[in-house]
């Protein structure tokens, strides 16, 4: 053992004097601590006889004789403590001479378990730094190598002998070196140990990006005195790495689909693997992926033409691009493009050397990653249930270290979950266009300018992940130049709700052409609903089958200027007359359709002419932040109905404007506007006819009369026949009282009514027949006919287009 370590000065050891004869003369250090006795129990006594047995005083008084020749001792001795027990203790001893040629010795002496601790920890000391693949370096107090191990040296690459006595920053010049120091500095003054990671410090050419987990603490001597400090430093670039990737797979996992939109999954992909696992990235799709198609299951063959959806670099403008987002592109088939999207399989490229063949057939895309510098390439098809929807290609150009199989795996993982993302969007892309389709055959409405109203509609389908609605309107011309308006919700998404509210619509226009008051219209409806949701019972995939749709049904007569509305627990109605005050219709609601148990209640409102009326749909209501105050969007409706000079379509755009400003509703959201017109007693003519057959003829010649009035002398045949039959069968088979009306609107009606419930049929008469060619030659001759019921009976109507005329001739149009 060397004895400049066993017996550097320290706390722990014993200190003890004895003179020429052996008596103890000095006492200290860690004497008493060792052996129990202070100074005063001990100064003056025989060693000897102090501290040893009689088996061992034989071995003490043999190293005694040696120090008297004047050697200097190291020995092992077994001593007494003063409790009797026995320790061993190494002892070193130096004889002195006093003065007169008196020798005396000076021992110190400490425990053998403790000089074993000692040999271990420089054994354990050593072996760090000869063997340790750490790297260790010892600093003194002015911050200086004074000790590095051959695993620093590596790490630095840096010789040891350039290392000693140089100071961190003038070996590494930087500001990450003086805060290392500052660092280091600050550990010497509080003793506080300190851990910090660092990337690319001292990193060997060639090595690319490396991580270092360097742990620097303060050294102490056993009597407090500071020496420097020393820094072990620790390669974690694997476990960085590694870290690195779970954090990209996590990041993936969060920020890749967040929407349903194909192209903006694309372009989440591309963000997330730039910078922190490529320099640069470009994704291509199938051409018609972005519109709901897919390319069939298995691999894609060589041809196929793909859309650029993202790309995305570390550089501004991504100047690796060969080609622009948007543009179509068809990979050679010897590209890895096409060999991944052929074999299903990744491709990992760590070198570009063997790369000439199929950068060859792409001159452009050659070039560009000649320029950026890239050396190395990973190619993933985008693949999800079997079909192939693109490919993803990364290159790297800043960083040194091409890709690896780790970084493979980690491409793989995230191309995987963009590509579920891909095709979770092209299927509701699908489903969406299929729904938007039929909902878009479904409202198609054509609003020519009619003579009861002037009407404008505005439909926005959802926005949201869920899909569209079923939110319907329609706008049906009725029998005495009336007009029906209906708007509806069917419950639930998608493409089942969008076919709940197209069978609705068509119930709709077939009943409106029995022309039932608005009441019943919702009672036959609900009818309607009822069997439907029976039926749906072994359909579960239609589970509503329209329960719960809620509707709003108004009939406008413009002869009476008055409008019939019936609720099926839908929002109300804003009414606003010409001079912009506003009305307030009590309507009743009854229940959502299909749910029966409550009747429907028709409310009577009188609009005066140029009245503006607005039916919409709960998407208003909703908005594109959630729902909002009921109060506050129809005072809106009011604010922007109050200003009769501007046209409708200019009031559609202002309602939108404020309630809906990026037209991107949450729910589907119809506005349905109709200001009104009226038909005065200009364009009205009315007669109450007994029941007499002579009436007939007279009938006629009233009619013929009218009709000269009007300037319509081209219908007077066609509208006496008409009015004959219909005032013949009035007479016959109908009770009194009769009337017969005429209207002058977008075509001739011509109207007979009467207190009879009892319907005529039209019939095809044999030629021995004498009746029942009277509703035949009217169908014939009219443009269309048909009977209405009232409470009082019925009204058998037909209809004669008029040339050349307007709807509105005569009336305010909306400019």
């Amino acid at each position: 053992m060397d004895h400049r370590s066993a017996f550097f000065p320290d706390p722990t050891l014993g200190m003890a004097a004895l003179d020429g004869g052996g008596r103890i003369t000095a006492w200290g250090g860690a004497a008493t601590a060792i052996l129990g006795y202070d100074a005063e129990a001990v100064v003056g006594r025989n060693a000897a006889e102090l501290l040893t047995s009689d088996a061992n005083r034989a071995t003490l008084l043999a190293t005694a004789r040696r120090c008297r020749m004047g050697a200097s001792v190291r020995e092992t001795l077994a001593v007494r403590r003063r409790d009797g027990h026995g320790v061993e203790l190494v002892v070193r001893a130096w004889p002195v001479v006093a003065g007169a040629g008196e020798v005396h010795w000076y021992t110190f002496f400490v425990e053998v378990e403790r000089v074993r601790g000692w040999d271990t920890d420089r054994a354990v000391v050593e072996g760090l730094f000869a063997q340790a693949p750490i790297g260790l370096a010892v600093l003194d107090t002015r911050l200086r190598f004074v000790r590095v191990n051959d695993a620093l040296e590596r790490i630095h690459g840096l010789p040891r002998e350039r290392s000693l006595g140089q100071r961190v920053s003038a070996l590494f010049p930087g500001p990450e070196a003086d805060r290392m120091e500052d660092r280091l500095r600050k550990v010497l003054e509080t003793g506080e140990p300190v851990t910090t990671e660092h990337r690319d410090w001292t990193a060997a050419p060639g090595q690319g990006h490396r991580g270092w987990s360097i742990t620097s603490f303060r050294l102490v001597d056993p009597c407090g005195t500071v020496l420097g400090v020393a820094s072990a430093i620790l390669d974690v670039t694997e476990r960085n790495r590694a870290r690195d990737r779970l954090t990209l797979l996590n990041e993936a996992g969060e920020r890749i689909g967040t929407t349903l939109d194909v192209t903006r999954t694309a372009a989440e992909l591309a963000e997330v693997a730039v910078p922190r696992l490529a320099d640069y990235i470009a994704v291509d799709l199938l051409r018609g992926i972005a519109l709901g198609e897919e390319s069939g299951p298995g691999p894609v063959g060589g041809g196929a033409v793909l859309r650029r959806a993202a790309v995305r670099s570390v550089q501004a403008g991504a100047p690796e691009a060969s080609y622009p987002v948007g543009e179509l592109i068809t990979f050679h088939q010897a590209t890895p493009q096409a060999r991944a999207m052929a074999t299903g399989k990744p491709v990992l490229l760590t070198t570009l050397e063997d790369s000439e063949e199929w950068l060859a057939h792409d001159r452009h895309r050659a070039a560009k990653m000649i320029e950026a510098g890239i050396h190395s390439v990973i190619v993933i098809p985008l693949r999800a249930r079997d079909v192939t929807l693109g490919v993803a290609h990364f290159y790297r150009w800043r960083r040194p270290e091409p890709f690896e199989a780790d970084d493979l795996t980690v491409a793989e993982e995230v191309v995987a979950r963009a590509a579920v993302c891909v095709d979770n969007a092209r299927r509701f892309t699908r489903e969406r266009h299929a729904a938007l389709t039929l909902q878009h055959s479904l409202l198609r409405v054509t609003t020519p300018e009619h003579s009861a109203a002037t009407t404008a509609c505005r439909h926005l389908p959802a926005a949201c992940p869920t899909g569209v609605g079923g939110d319907w309107f329609d706008v049906i011309p009725l029998s005495g130049a009336r007009l029906g308006l209906i708007v509806g919700d069917v419950p639930g998404r998608g493409i089942h709700a969008v076919a709940d509210a197209a069978r609705l619509r068509t119930a709709v226009r077939a009943l409106a052409q029995q022309d039932p008051p608005p009441d019943e219209m919702l009672a036959q409806l609900d009818d309607i609903v009822a069997q439907a949701a029976e039926a749906a019972e072994y359909h579960p995939e239609a589970p509503t089958a329209g329960i719960g749709t809620t509707c709003l049904y108004a009939v406008y007569d413009p002869v009476a200027r008055r409008c019939s509305l019936a609720s099926a627990a839908h929002l109300p109605p804003v009414a606003v007359q010409p001079s912009g005050v506003p009305l307030f219709p009590e309507l009743r609601p009854g229940p959502p359709l299909g749910l029966g148990g409550m009747p429907f209640e028709t409310t009577d409102l009188d609009l005066p002419e140029g009245s503006t009326l607005a039916l919409y749909t709960n998407g208003l209501l909703q908005g594109e932040r959630g729902h909002r105050d009921i109060g506050t969007v129809l005072h809106t409706l009011r604010r922007t109905l109050t200003h009769p000079d501007s046209s409708l379509e200019h009031a559609c755009d202002a309602a939108l404007d404020t309630l809906l400003p990026s037209r991107t509703p949450d729910d589907d959201a119809i506005l349905l506007l109709a200001r009104t017109h009226a038909l005065g007693p200009d364009r009205v003519a009315t007669w109450d006819l007994p029941r007499d057959p002579a009436i007939v003829g007279q009938a006629r010649s009233l009619a013929g009369r009218q009709l000269a009035a009007w300037q319509l002398d081209e219908l007077a045949f066609t509208t006496e026949l008409v009015v004959s039959e219909l005032v013949t069968n009035a007479v016959r088979y109908a009770r009194a009282p009769i009337q017969l009306r005429l209207i002058r609107a977008a075509s001739l009606i011509c109207e007979v009514s009467d207190a009879s419930s009892t319907s005529p049929h039209m019939r095809q008469a044999a030629d021995t027949d004498e009746t029942g060619r009277g509703l035949f030659m009217i169908a014939q001759m009219a443009d269309r006919w048909g009977t209405r019921y009232s409470l009082t009976g019925k009204t058998i109507w037909a209809e004669c287009a008029i040339p050349s005329f307007s709807a509105v001739e005569g009336l305010p149009r909306d400019r």
